[in-house]
């Protein structure tokens, strides 16, 4: 994906030349195991994601019923806002939180195989419904694993595993039994426990924020104001004066 300037873009797909002008945010989706060469007239910014086709396989018989799915390579510059939108959040996550954010990923990884998957292939299947929710039971098992493990890099499948689900059935009854994304809950938990540890008092902010699960003080300060409405310090404070 084109995250930078405009520019005009020669490539060579298994020996098959191509010009395109590529602008920000225009897409291609290339086959795996493809020989490429690249070059440009001027320099900007790529966004490559490499999805294993082991991983699409799974994805297609977990959505579809069908493990032998195929992508349609599109090599010249493709739009779909979409998959613009995905692109650039999972860009922008990695940035902030480097090797911090597998449940983030793999969410917008799982979303990003089911559109390429209903738009650009040769299937004709439609998406199978995901009815019901969590028993009690599950949740239970659910939501003490993730309060046990804030400070980890809690990863879909780590999740998917501990009620015997495929990541993707998990995450679509995860949404419909909270109301929210595995990725949201956890950050909302990493937050209530970080003001528990607030009013104790004992630890700064900068060891509250490492103790769940931030990759930094920023990240931590940034989801904290979002969900409480005020900054780690100005909570802290009042929770001293008290």
């Amino acid at each position: 994906m084109n995250a930078g300037k405009p520019v005009r873009l020669e490539q060579a797909v298994d020996g098959q030349k191509e010009t395109v002008d590529s602008v920000l945010g225009d897409l291609a989706i290339y086959p795996a195991y493809a020989t490429q060469a690249f070059g440009w007239d001027t320099e900007t910014e790529f966004f490559n994601l490499l999805l294993e086709p082991a991983f699409l396989a799974q994805v297609g018989y977990d959505v579809f019923g069908n493990d032998r799915i195929e992508l349609i390579p599109h090599l010249a510059a493709l739009f779909d806002p979409f998959l613009q939108q995905i692109g650039f959040a999972l860009k922008t996550s990695l940035e902030i939180d480097g090797e911090n954010s597998n449940l983030y990923a793999d969410s917008m990884a799982q979303a990003l195989v089911v559109h390429l998957l209903s738009r650009y292939s040769n299937s004709s299947r439609q998406i199978k419904p995901i009815t019901g929710g969590f028993t009690q039971q599950q949740w239970r098992q659910i939501s003490s694993f993730i309060d046990a493990n804030l400070d980890k890099n809690i990863s879909l499948a780590e999740l998917a595993a501990i009620v015997q689900l495929s990541p993707y059935h998990f995450a679509h009854l995860f949404k419909k039994s909270t109301n929210t994304s595995p990725h949201q809950y956890l950050i909302q938990q990493r937050i209530e426990r970080a003001k528990q540890l607030m009013r104790m008092g004992n630890l700064s902010l900068a060891m509250i924020a490492q103790t769940v699960g931030f990759a930094s003080q920023g990240h931590f300060t940034y989801h904290f104001k979002r969900l409480v409405g005020v900054t780690p310090k100005v909570f802290h404070s009042r929770s001293q004066e008290r």
